[in-house]
């Protein structure tokens, strides 16, 4: 029996799901068929999102989000995600891009697909820009907060010893994330969630100051 699953995210704890968990309930899908994440949309590695793809979502399900950044908000993995769906044969339906709600009949699908190519390809870029405008301030926030002596806190309690020092040269693409995780002796997983965390709590940082 064909499901629809609904998928919201959001990147820190502090930012609310209800707008987006209502617009999927109004396009008629259970709340217990939504599966939601509090993490950042530059990595893959979400617990709510690594479920849906890997025991949830099966052949002929479909799949709906708000906006195709709820994805995520790296060009190169929405693409790479949308491929995924397309050879398991999910169907991607995203309620902010009308022209991929639409059902046509076998031999006209190709117009609108032909559309939605064009419009996920110019939607993804934006996604990725404004990743890489927030990663940009974030690492301005930081040179500016190192040359007036002020201290952000980290590493703090949970964190390797060395985690800031692996973690710039990783962010500076120095090192790979494998030799990252192997200097820091973490698992992908636990790497990525770190990632996620330092990247939520430096943000929750720079907007108090």
């Amino acid at each position: 029996m064909k499901k629809i699953y609904g998928y919201a995210r959001v990147s820190t704890r502090e930012q609310h799901l209800d707008r987006q968990i209502k617009a999927l309930r109004d396009h008629g899908i259970e709340e217990r068929d939504i599966v939601t994440d509090h993490a950042s949309g530059a990595s893959l590695e979400r617990p709510g999102y690594t479920a849906l793809k890997g025991t949830m979502l099966r052949d002929g399900d479909t799949l709906v989000v708000k906006s195709l950044d709820r994805l995520s908000r790296n060009k190169e993995h929405i693409i790479q995600e949308l491929q995924y769906f397309k050879n398991h044969h999910i169907k991607i339906q995203v309620l902010d891009l009308p022209t991929t709600m639409i059902d046509l009949p076998d031999g006209q699908q190709w117009v609108f697909d032909m559309i939605n190519n064009i419009l996920i390809e110019v939607l993804s870029s934006i996604a990725e820009q404004e990743r890489l405008t927030i990663k940009q301030r974030q690492a301005e926030g930081i040179a500016v907060a190192k040359e007036k002596g002020i201290h952000l806190g980290r590493p703090r309690i949970g964190y390797p010893p060395n985690w800031e020092e692996v973690y710039r040269q990783w962010e500076e693409k120095q090192i790979t994330a494998v030799a990252a995780m192997d200097m820091l002796g973490l698992k992908r997983s636990t790497f990525y969630k770190m990632v996620a965390k330092f990247r939520d709590e430096f943000q929750e940082s720079t907007d108090r100051r």
